[in-house]
C-alpha cells in the first residue's frame, strides 16, 4: 500500500502490485460508495490481476478504508479528483501509460467524469452495476449538479444525531441486511461483511457516508457524463437485488464504444461468478487494449 493525495483530498491509500512490470498495461480498481465501502469491494479482481503480473492498483476513496476520513464536504468533485490523483501516481510509475480503469456502482460516476475530463489517461473504462442510469431518479440536472436532498445533510448531522444514526446504519446485522439486498440473496461474501464491520468502527467513518445518505455524492448529470465518453466502455451488472434498474443504458449501448455483459448475480458479480466475470472482462480488454489484454 502507498499513500497518494493532496491538501484537498487528504491522504489517499492505494493498494498496489507489480509496480515494476511493463508487459501489461496498468489497471486501477475503484470501489463503490455506501455506509461501509472500501477497496475490499474489488478484492477478487485485485487478487486475480495481481497474480497475472499486471500492474494492479486499488484505491480507497476519500473518507473510506485507509484513506483520510476528515470532516469535509464529500462531493463528486472530491471523488473524481481522487481518481485523477491515483491515475497520475500510477502513470509516474509506468511511463505515462494510459490506465485501464474498472469502477463499481457509484464509483462508476466518478471514474466516468475523470475520463471525460482527461480521456488520454484512460485506456479503457469498465463500469460494474453503474449508477446514474435509473430513469426513476428524475430528469438530468445541469452540469456538476447533484441529487442532494435540500436540508437533509443538515438534519442528519444535527447535534449528536449523526453519531447515533451512523451507529444504527453500521450495526453488524444492518450491514448484513444491506449486503443481502446487494446480493439479492442471503449468500453474501462473509469476508466482505467482516471487513465492513471493522472499517465502519474507525475514527471519522461517519463523515463520507452521511454525505452519501443525503444525496450529495450522486451526480444529477451522470448520464450526460457517460454520453461524453468515446473510449471503449464495458458495462456489466446482475439481475438480482436492489441494483437492477439501468433504463438509460440501452441508449448508451447504441453507441459503438459501449458493450455490456449481464450476469445471473446481484450487484457484485465479480464475487459471485468470479471466473465468468473475469473471462468477460478479459474479452473486453482484448478487444479494446493495444497491450493484448
Amino acid at each position: 500500500m502507498r499513500d497518494v493525495g493532496d491538501d484537498t483530498s487528504g491522504r489517499l491509500a492505494m493498494y498496489e502490485a507489480n509496480v515494476g512490470a511493463a508487459s501489461l498495461g496498468p489497471m486501477l480498481l475503484v470501489h463503490s460508495v455506501n455506509a461501509a465501502a472500501s477497496a475490499y469491494e474489488v478484492r477478487p479482481l485485485f487478487e486475480h490481476y495481481a497474480a497475472t503480473g499486471r500492474p494492479t492498483y486499488a484505491l480507497d476513496l476519500p473518507g473510506y478504508g485507509h484513506s483520510d476520513r476528515a470532516a469535509r464536504p464529500y462531493t463528486p468533485r472530491l471523488m473524481t479528483d481522487a481518481v485523477h490523483l491515483a491515475i497520475r501516481a500510477i502513470q509516474m510509475r509506468h511511463g505515462e501509460q494510459a490506465v485501464h480503469v474498472l469502477a463499481v456502482s457509484l464509483g462508476s460516476e466518478f471514474a466516468a467524469r475523470a475520463c471525460s475530463e482527461d480521456p488520454a489517461a484512460f485506456r479503457s473504462l469498465a463500469v460494474v452495476s453503474p449508477t446514474g442510469l435509473d430513469s426513476r431518479r428524475g430528469r438530468p440536472g445541469p452540469s456538476g449538479s447533484t441529487r442532494e436532498v435540500p436540508g437533509l445533510y443538515r438534519f442528519l448531522t444535527f447535534g449528536l444525531w449523526d453519531d447515533a444514526l451512523f451507529r444504527s446504519l453500521t450495526k453488524p446485522r444492518v450491514i448484513r441486511y444491506f449486503l443481502e439486498r446487494t446480493w439479492g440473496s442471503k449468500d453474501i461474501d462473509e469476508g466482505l461483511w467482516s471487513y465492513d464491520v471493522v472499517t465502519t468502527q474507525q475514527p471519522g467513518a461517519k463523515h463520507a457516508p452521511l454525505n452519501f445518505v443525503s444525496g450529495k455524492l450522486f451526480s444529477a448529470d451522470a448520464l450526460a457524463v457517460y454520453q461524453e465518453l468515446v473510449l471503449p466502455v464495458w458495462a456489466s451488472h446482475g439481475v438480482r437485488g436492489d441494483f437492477v434498474r439501468y433504463d438509460a443504458l440501452d441508449s448508451l449501448l447504441a453507441r459503438p464504444n459501449w458493450t455490456r455483459d449481464v450476469f445471473q448475480t446481484g450487484a457484485l458479480p465479480h464475487f459471485e461468478r468470479r471466473a465468468e466475470f473475469i473471462a468477460a472482462y478479459d474479452r473486453f480488454l482484448t478487444r479494446s487494449a493495444s497491450d493484448g489484454g
